[in-house]
């Protein structure tokens, strides 16, 4: 009831701030013709006019409607509540498990493998239940980039920002090139190396000219996909598991825990561990996309807390699981487990051919590929939107602030897309694995030093929320471990790092004789953070700021909930008298 109230009168409000004489310029795309709508005229291309004001506002307790209607992101919000679901559920679901898994399972052993993923698991769970309460709260253009300029320091955010923007920018060509040789699984002489990147690179192009709405459909899809192999890849090893192979397979007896107890549960101790500790944490990376989401969706406050929990089950039904059975099929000692690529170090592909299953490691190849593009649109659309939101705040030049009637970022796209050419660099073999070590290495801790931003954001945000006098009842969607929450995940990211170097100075398999090539190798893996360091002390000598104490932090620019604790209140009683399995659907999927 009270729900339906608030919207009512924000849809009036919306409708007479429209028709009356507006202080703000509003952009209607619905004017548009449907060929500018979709991008592919030319008058798609032009800048947009002004913010669509397309942002769901709720609460009664808002002075100027119009004014914070128009404190908008130019980009249109053109998601649907399926897309930010999937986005959440199967949008980074790709050659890290797919493939990393397999190298995993090889230094750490079964144990360290599920030890690794859950423990990851569980922070990244904080992490994105944080980032959930802040978004419907600020659904803000750059996400957890403008919120690190908000609430913690301009300095580390212009850091964390750019770092950000580059790790996609280097992914990009190596999803490319990676898309090339997993083709190859069905004969390397069908196309050259290079002919695949430049047909994946226009792929990847064409879809982008259909902006927001291209992304979002491919990744729906895409996901539903990867969700559907890796549930008939669990299915299958169950049966797999408890004897129930073909014949002619080596699953034709029950396994059990036989790979657990004959060659052992750990591989290579503590340092087996904290290796597979770092490989798990970057097989998440692309989690935190939800955040930057939130402000392409009409109403956060309805579909961002399914993706947050979509989030926890990816993790615990997709992962943990498919983990699991890996680790029961194939012993660590599996010689194909490294060495290979795509899919003949696939896990996944390597248990099904043991099985003498056939074609599905056809499937499972053709799931990699996709997978693989999948990640690299997602490249465009992070690199982009954190371009934009550099260019807003004064960090990046402002072309690239630029926003067509489309709602595309049509510069930061463009740049993005650019260095998709880099990816002919691995057409000349070892100089190309070389120039790539490096490039990934610039920014090969920027995954985690955002979610450790998002952790300090939300510990910030929640200090100054209770320093100027609000209430923890007006929000409208809250952290489920709440700061305690967040304290962990800060630690977790911690010891990660830690890891991270301790694996770099002390490898698995011992230190090299030669130091030039320790000196490499610590470095590949490390760089990022003076890289970091770098960027943080550009940022502070350029603009010389300093971060805000809780009382003076900007609670109200950007804000999309505006409701009081009496009308929470009214909205959380309605919703316990519905019926027992809607408030467990709720619980469980919904806010």
């Amino acid at each position: 009831m009270a729900e339906t109230k608030q919207e009512k009168d924000y849809e009036t409000s919306v409708n007479s701030v429209s028709n009356t004489g507006a202080k703000y310029e509003f952009y209607d795309p619905s004017k548009e013709s449907v060929w500018t709508r979709i991008g592919v005229n030319l008058e798609s291309f032009k800048r947009a006019p002004g913010t669509t004001g397309g942002q769901a506002i709720a609460g009664s307790n808002i002075k100027d409607l119009e004014q914070h209607l128009a404190d908008a992101p130019m980009l249109q919000q053109k998601m649907k509540p399926r897309h930010l679901q999937m986005i959440a559920v199967g949008g980074s679901i790709g050659t890290g498990l797919f493939v990393g898994s397999g190298s995993s399972l090889h230094d750490g052993g079964p144990a360290g493998v599920l030890i690794a993923w859950i423990l990851i698991g569980i922070m990244l769970i904080n992490v994105t239940q944080a980032l959930g309460e802040m978004s419907i709260l600020y659904p803000v253009s750059g996400g957890f980039y403008t919120l690190a300029i908000r609430f913690l320091d301009p300095s580390f955010a212009f850091a964390m920002g750019w770092n950000y923007f580059f790790q996609w920018a280097v992914v990009l060509p190596l999803e490319i090139t990676v898309a090339g040789t997993t083709v190859q699984y069905w004969g390397k002489d069908i196309l050259p190396l290079a002919a695949w990147i430049t047909i994946f690179w226009i792929v990847i192009t064409v879809v982008c000219i259909f902006g927001t709405l291209g992304y979002a459909e491919e990744e729906f899809w895409s996901s539903c996909l990867k969700l559907l192999v890796v549930i008939v890849f669990i299915i299958i090893g169950i049966v797999c598991i408890c004897g129930g192979g073909p014949k002619s397979g080596e699953y034709s007896q029950y396994v059990g825990g036989k790979n657990w107890s004959e060659t052992g549960a750990f591989a290579n101790g503590f340092k087996g561990v904290c290796a597979v500790f770092v490989t798990a944490a970057f097989s998440f990376a692309g989690t935190e996309l939800i955040g930057l989401a939130a402000s392409e969706t009409p109403d956060p406050r309805k579909t961002m807390p399914g993706a947050v929990k979509g989030a926890f089950w990816r993790i615990t039904l997709i992962y943990v699981t498919s983990l699991t059975i890996i680790g029961l099929l194939l012993p660590y000692t599996e010689e194909r487990l490294m060495g290979g690529s795509g899919a003949a170090a696939s896990p996944f592909v390597i248990a099904l051919n043991k099985a003498h299953i056939r074609g599905l490691d056809h499937l499972i190849n053709a799931t990699i590929c996709i997978s693989v593009l999948s990640i690299g649109l997602s490249c465009v659309y992070a690199g982009s939107r954190t371009l934009v939101a550099l260019a807003e705040t004064g960090y990046a030049p402002k072309f690239f602030d630029y926003v067509d009637k489309s709602g595309r970022p049509l510069w930061g796209v463009v740049c993005v897309l650019a260095f998709g050419v880099l990816g002919y660099i691995n057409v000349a073999e070892e100089t190309g694995t070389v120039v790539f070590d490096w490039l990934v290495a610039l920014s090969g801790l920027s995954t985690l030093f955002t979610w450790l931003s998002i952790c300090l954001c939300h510990i910030r945000f929640r200090r100054a929320w209770v320093v100027q006098g609000h209430s923890l009842e007006e929000l409208p969607f809250q952290a489920m471990g709440g700061a305690w929450g967040s304290w962990f995940g800060v630690v977790l990211i911690c010891l990660v790092l830690i890891a991270q170097f301790y694996v770099a100075i002390w490898p698995i398999g011992g230190m090299a004789a030669d130091p030039s090539v320790v000196a490499s190798e610590f470095f590949k893996s490390y760089l990022g953070a003076p890289v970091m360091i770098l960027f943080y002390a550009i940022g502070y000598f350029w603009k010389r700021t300093l971060p805000q104490r809780a009382h003076e932090i900007d609670l109200d620019s950007g804000r999309k909930s505006w409701l009081t604790v009496e009308e929470m209140r009214e909205y959380r009683a309605e919703r316990k008298r519905a019926p027992l399995h809607i408030r467990i659907y709720r619980i469980l999927f919904s806010n």
